[in-house]
């Protein structure tokens, strides 16, 4: 087919496209599931009385949103043209748009507290410029201020841990800084839950680090696999055939029904074992995932010896373009195998961001989920480059134009290797991981009773929304 070249305007027409398409994505994706997790009760209580995992059903929202595109969207791109195959996302896209300005009265909207990143400066610079004090035994000595923290906690606030004690060094109340009514410079001293704070993010992190080997070595799954798949039978029937870039149709679909296998039996089975609401911890259903991910690569590896054995018995391992017999769905075991692990590891994951980070900081740990993801893929890129250019010349693993002669399962097995190193990074990370100590509203409202008998109202009223949706920290008052 003989295809008329870009002209230089349409490809900066092209590329300004993909640029606003992940300034769009990197917009939308952080902040939609917490938002939707905003209009529900997130607190231990409520969470264990539901029958439903929040996470569990975005997951599954956005699956089927990707089913969509692999199929629908792309038979119309294919069949009828691409104006229309990207005019429907278009209109898609303008209709959500129009839904959530008409929706947008009727959430529930968390007023903006300041910068959460600035709050983490402000606890370094505190912390060094106090380097020289010593922290105090009793922990109950170091500086808390409720009032202050009532518009970044209101489900909660964060309770001391011994863990990185050197940062509480930035709660110690010093001559030079001693706090009357008035709110205290907060370069120089910061509250516990501050600290806390910061100290939430330096745990988070080795778990987060994690994630990033993972993502790089699933990058391939889009890649790679499609490579084989274009050498293979592709036929469902004698006249109908599976384009190769649709085979992703398998993990999504996997990724579907085992959502919902996994919400409706596993959660309920494992819960007789654990005594957990949600089945298993964030960490262990993320160690699952880490797992089934490597099995993914392990029989990526099988699959490619048995697609170049099959060339071999037909003479076909020096024709890059050859059709080799061998069917297109010996690669749905491992797709179905990656769709389990995203059941698993990525649910997981934006669980754990969500449930661990500091309240205040969220969406910031919602976006650490997709940094990953980038980050992953580059990872994963520069893999195969340095894979490419060092594995031979005359046998090269992954060769420019003949993949019969290349060493792919070689690649995998590397992968392989990698994840598992990454599995044990992960199962130290998690032993040593310590869960955030959160005391919630309702407890710190049962403390607080007694502060009543002085005619004195708490200082933090939960859950109290003003005439637009949006939740107000409550003021201190005297009846």
């Amino acid at each position: 087919m003989n295809c008329k070249e870009a002209s230089a305007l349409q490809l900066w027409v092209f590329y300004i496209s993909l640029l606003l398409t992940s300034l769009g994505s990197g917009g939308i994706r952080p902040c939609v599931v917490t938002l939707a997790a905003d209009q529900f009760d997130m607190t231990k209580s409520s969470v264990a009385a539901r029958s439903w995992n929040l996470f569990n059903w975005y997951y599954f929202s956005m699956g089927m949103a990707t089913l969509t595109a692999l199929t629908i969207v792309v038979y119309i791109q294919e069949h009828v043209g691409w104006g229309w195959g990207l005019g429907i996302p278009t209109i898609a896209m303008a209709l959500s748009i129009i839904a959530f300005l008409v929706g947008s009265p009727f959430y529930n909207r968390i007023k903006p507290a300041g910068s959460p990143l600035i709050r983490l400066a402000q606890v370094i610079v505190a912390a060094v410029k106090k380097r020289k004090e010593v922290v105090p035994e009793d922990h109950a000595l170091l500086y808390e201020n409720r009032e202050l923290d009532a518009a970044i906690s209101l489900h909660g606030r964060l309770l001391h841990t011994n863990q990185f004690k050197w940062f509480d060094k930035a709660a110690v109340v010093t001559n030079s800084n001693a706090t009357d009514s008035k709110p205290p410079n907060l370069w120089r001293l910061t509250t516990v839950h501050r600290v806390e704070e910061l100290k939430s993010i330096i745990r988070i992190f080795p778990i987060w680090t994690a994630g990033i080997v993972l993502f790089a070595s699933s990058s391939h799954q889009l890649s790679l696999t499609i490579l084989q798949a274009r050498t293979m039978d592709c036929h469902l029937s004698h006249s109908f055939q599976i384009p190769p870039a649709s085979m992703p149709i398998f993990s999504n679909i996997t990724m579907l029904v085992g959502l919902v296998l996994y919400e409706r039996l596993f959660v309920p089975f494992a819960r007789r074992f654990t005594g957990n609401p949600s089945g298993v911890t964030c960490l262990q259903r993320m160690g699952v995932g880490y797992v089934v991910n490597i099995l993914v690569t392990v029989v990526a590896s099988f699959v490619e010896i048995k697609r170049k054995a099959v060339a071999a018995d037909h003479n076909l391992l020096n024709d890059p373009k050859a059709t080799i017999p061998i069917s297109i769905f010996w690669l749905v075991p491992q797709f179905c195998l990656h769709g389990l692990a995203e059941v698993f590891m990525s649910v997981g994951n934006t669980e754990f961001l969500y449930d661990q980070s500091p309240e205040s900081m969220r969406s910031t740990a919602a976006a650490l989920y997709w940094i990953a993801v980038s980050m992953g893929d580059f990872v994963g890129t520069l893999i195969v480059i340095l894979v490419h250019n060092y594995s031979g010349k005359k046998s090269n693993w992954l060769p420019d134009r003949n993949l019969n002669r290349g060493r792919l399962e070689y690649y995998y097995w590397l992968i392989s290797g990698i994840q598992v190193i990454n599995l044990l990074y992960y199962v130290i990370c998690s032993w040593f991981y310590t869960y955030k100590p959160l005391e919630e509203v309702s407890e710190i409202c049962k403390e607080e009773v007694e502060e009543l008998a002085g005619n004195k109202i708490p200082s933090l009223i939960s859950d109290s929304r003003n005439g637009h949706g949006e939740v107000e920290p409550g003021r201190n008052e005297t009846t």
